[in-house]
This record gives structure tokens, sequence and C-alpha cells, in this order.
């Protein structure tokens, strides 16, 4: 098997809402958006974020995704600065985010944050100094 992901698939509870966060709020462009059922969209070269309404996922994987707490992934995006870490926390703000915790400078170098979108999956907003940080910067 080649060491990659292709898809991250998240069982969302309402659709609309996270249309209205990732596409309307953020500014993200789908590249597959079927209203009821999943959007799609190219996070990176080769990586498509698939945003798919929990029925459909409980249909083909056979279980309901745990609600009522923190799930346990964090999705990270990475950026080449600390203003730039400010700027992306407040968009997600302005977006409908919950921030659960400000950008703070971290112990290993990094300065991070975090936000919750609507279904409380928490997104790591970093400036990553290190040299495995800015290998994945655009």
């Amino acid at each position: 098997m080649d060491q990659r992901v292709s898809f991250i698939t998240l069982a969302v509870a309402d659709l609309d809402a996270t249309r209205r966060f990732y596409v309307d709020g953020l500014g993200w462009e789908p590249e597959l958006d079927v209203p009821g059922e999943v959007i799609m969209i190219r996070v990176a070269d080769k990586v498509v974020l698939s945003l798919w309404v929990e029925q459909a996922f409980v249909a083909e994987v056979g279980h309901a995704p745990a609600r009522g707490g923190v799930p346990p992934i964090t999705l990270a995006h990475n950026l080449a600065s600390t203003q730039g870490v400010d700027t992306v926390l407040e968009q997600a703000r302005a977006a409908g985010a919950t921030v659960v915790g400000e950008a703070v400078q971290r112990e290993w170098g990094g300065y991070t944050g975090y936000f919750a979108d609507p279904d409380g999956f928490r997104w790591e907003v970093a400036y990553n100094p290190g040299e495995i940080g800015q290998s994945v910067l655009p």
C-alpha cells in the first residue's frame, strides 16, 4: 500500500450548516456538491475533504458516529506566519466557528490555535517553523 491519504471523510449532522460554514463562510470551493448527500473540496493536490451527510455514512459504514463529545481527530491548516494564524482564526470565527483555543506560542516553537466547525471537528491553525511544518506549505 502506498503511504498516502486520498480522502478525509467527516460525517456531518447538517450538510446545509456545513455548506454555510465551509463554502459560504470560509470561501472554500467544492469540486462536488450534491445537496442532501455530500460536499467534496480539494484541500491539496491529491487530497479531498469529503463532508458526508450522516445517514449515508451510517448506511455505508454500518455505525453511527459518536456524538456529544469532542471527535478524536484534529485537522490542521499550516501557515507561513503567526499573523496568518491570527487571520485564519478570525476568518473562522466570522464564518461561525467556535474558537476553542486562542492562538499561543507553543513550547516546541510553533504558534497554534483551534476552532470547531459546526459538527465539533477541531481544526488546528498553526505556524510550524520546523522543517516538516515548512514542507507542507503551498
